[in-house]
């Protein structure tokens, strides 16, 4: 008796992709999110003309910016959740764009100039990661002290010893 093989199931392109691909702009398309939200892939070097091109279709909110760390010796991975935002929406029409960068080089462009609301999320990510936003106009540590030393929400980040307690006065 043969075994059948099951194949993967194919999952098409959502319409953010399929528009991004019929205007030139190259990206993978992940899938949907467990709430069904689509998710795109984007090198560093052609997200500020993708960012641009999604603000241009409606894009016009930066949900939330943030980051993660996909695990020792692996990428940084910076996120951006957008979404249309406008007058009489029934649904809301989110797409999630994905950055991964080499945790040997964590650069990427910052996207400010687009939506201003990535102001203190990339300072945040930047802070707590390490991943350096190219371009942004005051890319400092915005929770931890200005002398900490290493990123404390990397997945290889070895804790002080000591933790200095300062006067709040």
């Amino acid at each position: 008796m043969a075994e059948t093989e099951t194949e993967a199931p194919i999952i098409e392109a959502g319409p953010v992709s399929q528009w991004l691909n019929q205007n030139g702009f190259d990206h993978e398309f992940l899938g949907p999110n467990h709430v069904g939200v689509e998710m795109i892939k984007v090198d560093r070097d052609y997200l500020i003309p993708l960012a641009t091109a999604l603000y241009a279709y409606g894009f016009n909110y930066l949900r939330c910016q943030c980051a993660y760390d996909m695990g020792p010796g692996e990428d940084l991975v910076s996120t951006y959740h957008l979404a249309k935002v406008g007058d009489n929406v029934e649904q809301l029409e989110e797409v999630c764009v994905k950055v991964f960068v080499p945790r040997s080089d964590p650069k990427v462009p910052s996207v400010y100039w687009i939506w201003k609301a990535a102001d203190f999320q990339e300072r945040e990510s930047y802070d707590m990661y390490g991943i350096v936003y190219e371009g942004h106009p005051n890319l400092k540590r915005i929770l931890m002290p200005e002398d900490w030393i290493g990123w404390p929400l990397r997945k290889d980040y070895i804790s002080p010893e000591f933790h200095e307690l300062q006067d709040a006065y």
